[in-house]
């Protein structure tokens, strides 16, 4: 959880620099916004799944390893779903529609990580 958190910590950082420096020059304002929106939830989920590492490190369970295992899909499903539209439109391909269904999958997957992490705690205190 915690090599998980660190790898995709600085991924979340390199992308959030791309975004910041590079991306503005290939894509319209409302693209970035979009690429914006997937760097800022890798980092909020970073850190939980960080806090699952650091928590599973005194009370494991295996609530832990599921609410993290949901915030490392979340992710890939939500923030990836992300980058690769922006990619997408960087190089003007079409029929984009069908990969936008898969951000809200990566939505319910943060809320369930969240809710695994909350079952988790409960089941410890």
């Amino acid at each position: 959880m915690l090599r998980s958190a660190a790898v995709l910590g600085a991924l979340a950082v390199t992308l959030g620099a791309f975004g910041a420096h590079g991306l503005k020059q290939i894509v319209p304002a409302e693209t970035v916004s979009t690429f914006e929106t997937g760097v800022r939830y890798q980092f909020y989920h970073v850190f939980a799944l960080a806090a699952c590492g650091l928590f599973n490190l005194h009370y494991p369970s295996v609530w832990l390893t599921r609410a993290a295992l949901c915030f490392e899909i979340g992710i890939l499903l939500f923030s990836g779903s992300l980058y690769v539209l922006t990619a997408l439109k960087a190089t003007g391909s079409v029929g984009l529609g069908g990969l936008g269904l898969i951000t809200p999958i990566g939505g319910l997957f943060f809320i369930g990580g969240w809710l695994l992490l909350a079952w988790a705690v409960h089941k410890s205190l």
